[in-house]
């Protein structure tokens, strides 16, 4: 399997991604709303993009579909209870569906909480690979404001996420690493693989970032960090009626309600 990572430079701070097969050429592209950047990184590597994953229905991730359908006659996948409202879907996806891109297998993890119908995707092997949406970002995890629920997203990364081999890579769909440490330092400031990650990228150039691993990320992102003593002592500070031995659950949506406003 090879990965082709595109940094849009946009508002949105979009990545964009390839996924290609080595031995027939054939590559799927995933929320690739600048469609342009995907089709000439395709054409630059000698790629066919033959199909589309839309990882759920908010524009900043398919409003490139039609430009990169006209261009390619990719095919358009995504969660079967978003593909009325994206439009143009060719193929719904549901839990443990595979999509096979030339001999490569990802496979479709239902993941709710971002919006209600969001996928990720699994590439499984000796090195692998989450493709993450809005759910997982690098030292964060999505919103729930535009059709979203904090109670399912916790649900996904407790019952899924939590669940990933530590060697699983991190591909999420927008570069927020930055800010993202800066929550995980206010809440843990003494976190010592947070405060060194973040004196390396701070100034970084953002196409440059780096790609996290899932102990990475147990390492350095709050939300998955949710019994850290640092933490819900802090979090006691700030809300003075959490009880004494918060469940991961009460940590975990208190987190993101900060979050929402910090």
């Amino acid at each position: 399997m090879l990965i082709e990572r595109i940094w849009t430079g946009n508002a949105y701070r979009n990545f964009h991604y390839l996924v290609a097969c080595p031995e027939t050429g054939e590559a799927l592209a995933i929320d690739p709303l600048e469609w342009r950047l995907c089709w000439e990184a395709a054409r630059a590597k000698g790629w066919r993009i033959t199909q589309i994953l839309n990882t759920h229905e908010h524009r900043d991730h398919t409003g490139g579909n039609a430009g990169l359908v006209a261009a390619t006659g990719a095919k358009v996948l995504a969660h079967a209870g978003a593909a009325a409202r994206i439009g143009g879907v060719d193929r719904g996806l549901a839990a443990g569906d595979v999509i096979r891109v030339g001999r490569v297998e990802l496979e479709c993890l239902d993941t709710p909480g971002h919006t209600l119908a969001h996928v990720c995707l699994l590439a499984h092997g000796a090195r692998p690979a989450l493709f993450s949406g809005d759910t997982l970002f690098n030292a964060g995890a999505g919103n729930c404001h535009n059709g979203g629920d904090p109670e399912r997203l916790y649900e996904t990364f407790s019952r899924l996420l939590a669940r990933l081999p530590d060697a699983t890579r991190v591909f999420p769909g927008h570069e927020y690493l930055v800010r993202n440490l800066e929550f995980t330092l206010d809440r843990e400031p003494d976190n010592p693989a947070a405060r060194e990650l973040l004196s390396r990228v701070r100034l970084a150039d953002p196409a440059e970032a780096p790609v996290t691993t899932l102990a990475d990320e147990r390492r350095i992102n709050t939300f998955l960090r949710l019994e850290s003593p640092t933490l819900i002592e802090r979090l006691r500070a700030t809300i003075p009626a959490l009880d004494a031995h918060p469940d991961a659950r009460t940590v975990f949506l208190r987190l993101r309600e900060l979050r929402n406003r910090w």
